[in-house]
């Protein structure tokens, strides 16, 4: 019974979760307070699962805060490049509304800042495999993203992206892996499960897409990447394949012109 209560919990605060990440992905603020307030009140009622119920209220304030300081630099005369730079910068507004979630529950911050162990063997279904062919295998299939470009651009469309690329890519790829693989991720191992972790991480990171205007369908489909994210960091216990990883996709999204 006491089982059965915890997995209905579990599974209605991230149902809340998701709908606070919509809502205010969409700037639709006074339906988008009311997770806030559920999760407030979630907390001031109960002393457990605290630690959850925190992460979750924190991070959707930090989104709140977010999209308010994004949609005033919407309103600059600047460039386009300035605004998306600008945007990508502010998420650290979540990761320090996360870290605040910490301090308020005492606990750690951990964010799989090992190195990876580079003689690990990776467990498959059926076998294993050293670590450098895993993550050789990872890039191989990030790097498909450039596979576009051979129709897509001129050389020059390119060399004039490089630039922003590289700063779109340094941000967007480190905050969020910081933030979702980072301390979501292994606060919601820690207190839940590995499958509850996973699962939320991955959705989560695939729903924040709306934020910056992509579709429905397109940002549940980075919820795999999301998927693939968290398998790497779990499989070698660090962030740094992840971030890799991510700055591959992003260099090639933006490269492809599909950013701006």
């Amino acid at each position: 019974m006491i089982r059965s209560q915890q997995t209905i919990f579990l599974i209605s605060s991230a149902s809340l979760f998701f709908t606070g990440i919509i809502l205010l992905s969409y700037r639709t603020y006074d339906w988008g307070l009311l997770p806030l307030l559920g999760f407030l009140i979630l907390y001031l009622s109960t002393k457990k699962n605290r630690s959850v119920i925190s992460l979750f209220l924190f991070f959707l304030l930090g989104l709140l805060v977010f999209q308010l300081a994004t949609g005033w630099i919407n309103e600059w005369n600047v460039s386009k490049e300035t605004k998306i730079l600008l945007n990508r910068s502010f998420l650290l507004i979540i990761l320090m509304a996360l870290a605040f979630s910490h301090l308020i529950s005492k606990e750690k911050i951990r964010f799989f800042t090992e190195f990876p162990n580079w003689r690990k063997r990776i467990s498959m279904p059926s076998h294993t495999i050293s670590l450098p062919l895993f993550l050789l295998i990872g890039l191989a299939g990030s790097s498909t993203i450039f596979i576009p470009l051979i129709w897509s651009l001129e050389i020059s469309e390119v060399k004039s992206l490089f630039l922003f690329a590289i700063g779109f890519t340094i941000l967007n790829a480190i905050l969020e892996e910081l933030i979702w693989r980072g301390i979501m991720l292994s606060s919601l191992k820690r207190n839940v499960s590995v499958l509850y972790a996973v699962t939320v991480t991955s959705l989560g990171f695939g729903l924040l897409h709306l934020s910056i205007g992509i579709p429905v369908l397109l940002s549940l489909l980075f919820s795999f990447g999301g998927l693939f994210y968290a398998i790497v960091v779990l499989k070698t216990d660090s962030l740094y394949p992840s971030i890799a990883f991510h700055m591959v996709m992003n260099m090639g999204m933006v490269l492809n012109g599909w950013i701006i």
